[in-house]
């Protein structure tokens, strides 16, 4: 077989020979294959983003709104796991302060298992259970919540009383460090007021205005008097046997490290400085570097 090709650039007709034609005919039809399988297949690398892009618009959004529920839901049970870890820590605190061992830590019978694990005999037929709806996800991590708040406030409770009759209870400050209100929920989990996440808030707040006297709780040793990012302007006041008290976001430092001071000194006036929305005294109390409920010890 010969193919013949004519072209205005030519002068005379060339022939093909019947292999030189086989050759040409192969390249008209694998050279489009190739491309097609070039463009079509994704690289391994990118092989899951390129199956994604076939999938219809409607499926693609479906899945990313499920995904944007499962980021949400898995953050919520990250934060409660670290709640959990705060508790555990607390509880060792109490057992050491009491003088038990960590496994007679206090128990709250509210609380349910967060874990399957098996100490002694068990069996019964097997009943498989069915996927947890959307709906069943967020009732049970309101019930946790609720249940973690409970135990919470519960060893917070235990904590105070076990400290105010251990050889810590002359040196607990136990006066208010402001002649204002404070806000009684501001100690504890809440809404940051900057991003709007969950957090813990280790201190209490006092609202109160710019300039009022802020005054020490207790006996002490000023530890520090000086400007951070977060707090503003801070007094620490070390009361000994690691009790420490903080004063933030003051506008006014009226005190300097090393200093001595008696319980109602002036150390401080109120402000709004550091990471603050508004004048107010954040206060602290703190054992050992661990942030105590200052409402359990106000007025004792």
């Amino acid at each position: 077989m010969n193919i013949i090709l004519i072209s205005n650039k030519l002068a005379t007709a060339k022939s093909l020979s019947a292999f030189q034609a086989g050759v040409l005919i192969t390249s008209l039809v694998l050279v489009p294959v190739m491309l097609t399988l070039l463009f079509i297949t994704p690289p391994s690398n990118i092989k899951e983003q390129g199956m994604k892009a076939l999938l219809p618009p409607q499926i693609k959004s479906s899945i990313i709104s499920s995904q944007v529920h499962l980021d949400a839901y898995a953050r919520e049970l990250g934060e409660l796991q670290a709640r959990m870890m705060r508790l555990d820590a607390q509880s060792q605190r109490l057992a050491k302060l009491a003088g038990e061992k960590e496994s007679a830590a206090i128990n709250i019978t509210s609380l349910k298992p967060v874990n399957n694990i098996h100490h002694g005999g068990v069996g019964g037929p097997f009943v498989e259970s069915h996927a947890m709806t959307e709906a069943d996800l967020i009732v049970a991590i309101e019930e946790l919540t609720e249940a973690v708040n409970k135990r919470d406030d519960y060893l917070s409770s235990i904590e105070a009383k076990i400290l105010q009759k251990s050889v810590l209870k002359d040196m607990l400050p136990n006066s208010s460090p402001i002649d204002a209100a404070f806000n009684s929920s501001s100690y504890g989990w809440r809404a940051d007021p900057f991003n709007g996440r969950e957090a813990f808030h280790e201190g209490l707040d006092f609202s109160a205005n710019t300039g009022t006297d802020i005054r020490a709780a207790a006996d002490g040793i000023v530890s520090s008097a000086e400007r951070t990012p977060d707090y503003g302007n801070i007094v620490k006041i070390n009361h000994g046997s690691g009790l420490e008290t903080r004063y933030a976001h003051a506008s006014k430092l009226l005190v300097k490290a090393g200093e001595r001071v008696v319980k109602g000194q002036i150390v401080a006036q109120v402000g709004s400085t550091g990471r603050s929305t508004g004048p107010h005294l954040h206060y602290e109390i703190r054992l050992n570097g661990n942030a105590l409920d200052p409402r359990k010890y106000l007025h004792q």
